[in-house]
């Protein structure tokens, strides 16, 4: 299929280019357009873009080419080795006493051969071939290397050379623009934290203290400075930072999206007798990592993959990572826990003993829709948001489930949050961005209530403390997460709290309710029903929330329980859950 010319004019608005170039093809994605050669296209604009020298080019294509010559320029790469011989490695001068702990709780290896570093010969020789190397990963024992395709054909003749891929991501950090400031600070401040449980946490003592939290963000300006986080830099409890994006220690600038993030872990600001708390762990530790570059979207994943290493290297037990892989790089079958090197950093990180903590995204509204990666890696716990108002699915979170079918999100937090900015100053924002850090500090808190906890343990008590367990849907997980049963380990005696029964009838009312001990909701109290249909393959057909406001009421399946596929219907309801085969 032979496409008409057209013509890109590049003038202030240039990098709104790949914006609308990427917006035809996924809209079109009948056309069947090599992912490959959609990369080069993006290289080769965001190259014309930097140059700024250039105001008008013509960039003619055809579908069925079977090379694009014009694209000469260097692209980025990550070049895997095929073994690590004759390197040295001394786990006690490599990692932080914290990981080394961390590890044997865990009874995870501390001089296993993902943590041993590269082979230095290997470098070396890559290093004289290639234009320049930006980075590596030891657990994937890999390079990341701007190269031109000479280059990296001269790279596929090296014997120690096992594979290459071409390395071109978009990274969105999951927040949304556009706040609503209507809400009355003081009360949604102390209820993002309440829902979750904080008098029990207080009441236990547990505010994360001796626990490691990384963040993984586009900048924290303010951190160093701020009120809302004066009681960690006097406890020295900020232990370390790191710019993956320039290469050095200063982290404190940049978009403030980290330094509100970090406020809905730990922030604290104490005046006189007034105290506002914005997380739940504000006697946690801090490592921090800019890994997200300002008014550069183009940023690669390789920064990630720098950062979990170096956590994991500084004895984090907890990272949070608002960020998410999605469109721009991959297709929706892709979001498999197995196709992202993201999404293989997030399970590896587990198995060495960190618990990550991922927001499930924001694409609720648009055509991706689903979570992204590193949030579909089966070991990474995945946040999805809540609205405040009505403590349900808030419209914008990605939903589930993963492309291979398993649950996703795995719990949920508001996703529209109070939080702290640079200044001190209380704003409001939005975003599953806010809900991740929320569960953050809730892990950090658990996490000292039971500290021989093997980190997996730990992921599915969390699962398991959601108010909704052991009913899930693919918006809410199995819900917010409870303070209470980390503590107590126990749900309590659940009673029957309705009753439900299917007459079979498919064209009128069919699925008869009663609310057993039914007292009408006060004003603005939330009564919440949810009821979801499984097909026979035991994944969702769908799911609905309702308001319960009498005792007794009927209602119409939907039409798809006339479907072969759906097999039964689940019903939760005021901790009770009720099964009836259709």
């Amino acid at each position: 299929m032979l496409l008409k010319p057209f013509s890109i004019i590049i003038l202030n608005q240039g990098r709104q280019i790949f914006k609308h170039l990427h917006t035809f093809f996924f809209m079109n994605c009948h056309i069947n357009l090599n992912l490959y050669y959609f990369s080069k296209i993006r290289t080769f604009i965001i190259h014309i873009i930097k140059m700024k020298k250039i105001l008008v080019f013509i960039f003619l294509f055809n579908i069925g080419f079977s090379s694009i010559s014009c694209l000469s320029a260097q692209d980025s790469y990550w070049v895997f080795f095929t073994d690590k011989e004759d390197v040295v490695f001394d786990p006690y001068e490599y990692f932080d006493t914290k990981a080394i702990e961390r590890r044997i709780k865990n009874d995870v290896p501390i001089n296993h051969p993902t943590d041993w570093p590269l082979n230095e010969t290997y470098v070396n020789t890559v290093s004289s071939i290639v234009d320049s190397i930006s980075g590596h990963t030891r657990w994937f024992n890999a390079l990341a290397v701007l190269a031109s395709e000479e280059q990296i054909e001269q790279l596929r003749n090296l014997y120690f050379v096992k594979q290459i891929e071409s390395m071109d991501y978009y990274s969105v950090l999951a927040s949304k623009k556009g706040c609503d400031r209507t809400f009355e600070y003081y009360n949604q401040r102390r209820r993002q934290l309440d829902i979750l449980g904080r008098k029990d946490f207080e009441d236990g003592g547990f505010n994360g203290k001796g626990i490691r939290i990384a963040i993984f963000d586009g900048g924290f300006p303010g951190v160093n400075t701020s009120p809302a986080f004066e009681q960690i830099r006097n406890s020295n409890r900020l232990i370390d930072t790191w710019d993956f994006t320039k290469n050095k220690d200063f982290v404190f600038y940049s978009i403030s999206h980290g330094t509100e993030v970090m406020s809905n872990i730990g922030g604290l600001i104490i005046r006189g007798n007034d105290t506002a708390q914005y997380g739940l762990a504000t006697g946690a530790e801090f490592l921090l990592a800019k890994t997200e570059i300002k008014r550069e979207p183009y940023s690669e994943e390789k920064n990630w993959l720098m950062a979990v290493e170096w956590a994991d290297k500084n004895g984090a037990d907890i990272i949070n990572s608002s960020l998410g892989y999605t469109k721009d790089r991959y297709f929706r079958s892709d979001m498999d826990g197995q196709k992202s090197l993201v999404t293989r950093a997030g399970n590896m990180a587990a198995r060495k003993g960190i618990l990550v903590v991922n927001a499930a995204g924001n694409d609720g509204e648009n055509i991706w829709n689903i979570i992204g990666a590193p949030a579909d890696a089966d070991s990474v716990l995945t946040v999805g948001g809540i609205d405040p108002s009505n403590d349900c699915h808030i419209s914008f979170s990605s939903y589930g489930p993963t492309a291979d079918g398993r649950m996703k999100p795995n719990v949920c937090a508001f996703g529209s949050t109070i939080v702290a900015n640079p200044d001190g100053y209380e704003i409001n924002v939005q975003g599953t961005s806010f809900a991740s850090p929320l569960i953050a500090g809730f892990a950090a808190c658990a996490l000292q209530a039971n500290p021989n906890m093997k980190t997996m343990e730990l992921f599915l008590l969390i699962e398991q403390s959601g108010h909704l367990y052991p009913y899930y849907d693919y918006a809410h997980g199995y819900g917010i997460p409870q303070a209470k049963y980390i503590i107590t380990k126990q749900k309590g005696n659940v009673q029957k709290t309705f009753e439900a029964e299917f007459n079979g009838n498919m064209g009128n009312e069919n699925l008869m309710i009663k609310i057993l001990n039914f007292t009408t909701p006060s004003i603005g109290e939330s009564s919440l029903m949810y009821i979801k249909y499984i097909k026979i393959d035991g994944t969702i057909g769908s799911y609905q929330i309702i308001q319960v406001s009498q005792k007794k009421f009927a209602m119409r399946l939907y039409d798809t329980i006339e479907d072969d596929n759906m097999i039964k219907v689940v019903i939760f309801y005021d901790g009770y859950i009720q099964e009836i085969n259709l």
